[in-house]
């Protein structure tokens, strides 16, 4: 069941003159692991290990030289981020990120650095697919990516997804609500 309370601030401060808000929510809070983890751990640790070892192996070795270590140091630093890092880049990310429908259209507001507004006008919105897990919990994407989805969460740099609302809670009825508030928004004038 949807709980209404009031829009955060950094919705409504972003909201058109008489533009009305029906629901407002942000994406699951704190760390998490994802689908992609499966490829993108064992990945960092190979990545992370091989450079680390050949550092070490330098260190120990007869002619011990802390400046064989340089060509390393940048490949053991992504390595870590890629392990440890992005994990809490991307739970700051979904802290700072916000959505909204509204009778004119659906916002995702986020940005860790700088604010970013993107909104999809109703009355455009093709697709909108919707992934629900048994939870309730789930994700719903407004249309699709010209180069595919794949993106790896907490990675600074353009994501090349759809826009979505992601791991948001009673996912079925925002989906419900969307489909509604298309309908109004396309219906004629007279009736509104």
């Amino acid at each position: 069941m949807l709980t209404r309370s009031p829009p955060p601030p950094e919705i409504t401060d972003v909201l058109d003159r008489g533009e009305r808000v029906i629901w407002s929510g942000q994406p699951r809070q704190g760390l998490m692991l994802r689908g992609i983890d499966g490829f993108a751990i064992p990945f960092a640790l190979v990545w992370t290990s091989v450079p680390l070892i050949g550092g070490l192996a330098t260190l120990a070795g007869p002619k011990s030289n802390l400046f064989g270590l340089v060509p390393v140091v940048p490949f053991i630093l992504i390595g870590l981020y890629l392990l440890i890092g992005r994990f809490f880049v991307d739970s700051a990310q979904r802290r700072r990120t916000f959505y909204a429908l509204t009778d004119e259209r659906v916002m995702i507001v986020s940005g860790l650095g700088s604010r970013s507004v993107r909104s999809l006008a109703l009355r455009s919105l093709e697709q909108l697919d919707v992934s629900e897990r048994a939870s309730g919990q789930g994700t719903i994407t407004f249309g699709r990516s010209a180069f595919g989805s794949f993106a790896l969460p907490g990675w600074p740099g353009k994501s090349y997804q759809p826009p979505m609302f992601e791991m948001i809670s009673d996912v079925a009825a925002v989906a419900k609500l969307i489909r509604e508030a298309q309908r109004a928004a396309n219906a004629p004038s007279e009736r509104r």
